[in-house]
């Protein structure tokens, strides 16, 4: 469950953030600014997840733990909000490369009618690159539901029931805190753990692909 409930959080974060990003960059900023933020796009996309936990320990974790006065801040929201930000690189990426591909003409014919700008933004643009944005959102999920260095070093790693100011533990970072000493049953039950989380990308992709084969059809 603190699987879920930590990717979900940092879609639920990421992906609204992720795609006005996108929006952002292909419709609205001038190429000075979008080529400095794509720098910095680029630039979080290539830092190693032990760095974003290691960011996250020494300043979201003391934030969170001062903010709501609680012994320790290493809990699910700070695993949640470092999942958020490290998903953000993909999604900003493949979302604008999807809304660059909208043609030119879709946009126009909605401005001739009458639409303002933003209105054509979300109601034309955005629907047209819609399966480029749910590859997005799907690498987004694969991204959140498989790290473990970032999330062993803010959300705890303790067996709880899911609490958003609790420490807990993830499927992943059970595998990579324990694996390097469990033998027999134990080691075992963390190979069936990484068998979960291997048929659970699996279903994403799968609902994905299904998705995109009937949005292909209705088209």
């Amino acid at each position: 469950l603190t699987s879920i409930y930590g990717t979900a959080g940092a879609i639920v974060i990421g992906v609204p953030i992720g795609f006005l990003m996108a929006v952002f960059l292909s419709k609205v900023a001038n190429r000075k600014i979008a080529a400095v933020i794509r720098e910095v796009v680029d630039l979080l996309a290539g830092i190693p997840s032990v760095v974003y936990g290691l960011v996250g320990m020494m300043v979201l974790v003391p934030a969170i733990r001062t903010a709501f006065s609680l012994p320790a801040g290493d809990t699910l929201l700070a695993a949640i909000v470092v999942l958020a930000i490290m998903i953000l690189p993909s999604i900003i990426s493949v979302s604008e490369t999807a809304l660059n591909s909208v043609p030119r003409e879709y946009e126009e014919a909605s401005l001739a009618l009458g639409a303002t700008e933003i209105e054509t933004y979300f109601r034309v643009s955005a629907p047209a690159a819609k399966s480029g944005i749910a590859a997005a959102v799907v690498l987004g999920v694969g991204r959140a539901i498989g790290e473990a260095m970032a999330i062993l070093m803010v959300a705890g790693n303790v067996a709880n029931m899911p609490g958003l100011l609790s420490s807990v533990k993830f499927l992943t970072t059970a595998i990579a805190g324990e694996m390097s000493y469990a033998g027999g049953l134990h080691r075992q039950a963390l190979f069936s753990i990484g068998l979960v989380l291997f048929l659970f990308i699996m279903l994403i992709n799968a609902t994905l692909n299904l998705f995109l084969k009937r949005n292909k059809e209705g088209n």
